[in-house]
Order: structure tokens, then C-alpha cells, then sequence
């Protein structure tokens, strides 16, 4: 039998959209006041799934408690009132936008979790909006 868990976390944090390699004019015209040079901020809101078959002795598919162990170490400290194009090694040359963040989430905790486990990490920015990754 296959179950998906989710748990759900938030994190704090600031961010520019642009590209080093376009004018001022250019990432305005395409990033508008998400370009400001001065950062603005999100209250993100995460959702971790993690599907995979229950464990018949534990009736798990994964400990909640390590997921939101794993979650706290590697995306919340790494992320939580930090200003994501200076602080985040994974934004250094990489535009942090929703749909990367996910990536960059995914990717971190999928190294994490046993192979036969699918991952799937939906972010939300705002209220409204919101993106999901599921993998390549």
C-alpha cells in the first residue's frame, strides 16, 4: 500500500529577481518590483510529501519526526531569515525565484531520503501563489 506524508513548514526570507547579465531596464521590464536592489521578503510556507510503501512492522512510510528533523536542519536553518542571493550558496549564480527554491529544497532533501521514497515540495510565496516539484 502506498501513502503519501506531507509536513508543512515555513521560513522567512528576502531575495532580489534579476540577472547579473541584463540591464537594470531589462530585469525591470521582466521582474518589475521583485527587481528592487534593496531585497523584499516572503513568508514561505512548505509542504514535504514523501510517498512510499507503509512499513509493516511500523506502519510508516516515513517518521514524521525525522521528515520534520530534515526539514529544520537542512531547509529552515539554512533558509529562515536569510537573504537568498547573499547568504545561500545555492542562489549565488542562480535567480531565486519560487520555482528554483523548490528545486534547491528537492534536491537537498531527496539526497536525504531512501531511494524507493518519491519526493514532492510545493511552495508557497504567497497566499495565492505557489509552485510544485516533483523531480526530473
Amino acid at each position: 500500500m502506498k501513502v503519501t506524508v506531507s509536513r508543512k513548514a515555513h521560513f522567512n526570507a528576502a531575495h532580489r529577481l534579476y540577472r547579473k547579465d541584463w540591464s537594470m531596464e531589462k530585469n525591470q521590464e521582466v521582474f518589475g518590483k521583485c527587481n528592487n536592489p534593496n531585497f523584499h521578503g516572503h513568508n514561505y510556507e512548505l509542504i514535504v510529501s514523501v510517498t512510499g510503501e507503509v512499513d509493516p512492522e511500523t506502519g510508516y512510510v516515513i517518521d514524521t519526526k525525522i521528515l520534520s528533523d530534515l526539514i529544520k536542519e537542512h531547509i529552515e536553518e539554512a533558509f529562515d531569515h536569510k537573504n537568498l542571493n547573499e547568504d545561500v550558496p545555492e542562489f549565488k549564480d542562480l535567480n531565486p525565484t519560487a520555482e528554483h527554491i523548490a528545486y534547491i529544497i528537492w534536491h537537498k532533501l531527496r539526497a536525504l531520503l531512501a531511494a524507493d521514497k518519491d519526493l514532492e515540495i510545493t511552495l508557497y510565496e504567497t497566499p495565492r501563489n505557489f509552485v510544485t516539484y516533483k523531480g526530473l
